[in-house]
């Protein structure tokens, strides 16, 4: 199990992008714009630089929906891999078992 205040901090950065998930695509579609100046450019990028660091998306981390671990999660089911065996083998996913050959 993951420290509960990591996965608090987790919690932060998810409401720091909606936050700021706007703001931020506006900025970069200025940069990436040919029609715009360099000086508009130049100001964008200062403006993005100011935003917080844990706004950005790239910052969050997959994490078990259970147990807080960052490693090892399956985006499907939002689950450890020792967690989605568990629920596997309990026949608590439906559709999914254990391969047997």
């Amino acid at each position: 199990m993951a420290k509960k205040s990591i996965i608090a901090r987790e919690y932060i950065r998810i409401k720091l992008e909606k936050k700021f998930c706007e703001k931020r695509l506006e900025l970069k579609t200025i940069i990436s714009s040919i029609t715009s100046s360099d000086k508009e450019r130049w100001s964008a990028m200062m403006m993005l630089q100011r935003l917080p660091r844990d706004s950005s998306r790239c910052r969050q981390s997959n994490r078990c929906s259970q147990t807080g671990r960052a490693h090892g999660v399956l985006r499907k089911f939002k689950l450890c891999r020792s967690k989605i065996r568990k629920a596997a083998v309990q026949g608590l996913i439906p559709g999914l078992k254990k391969a047997s050959w």
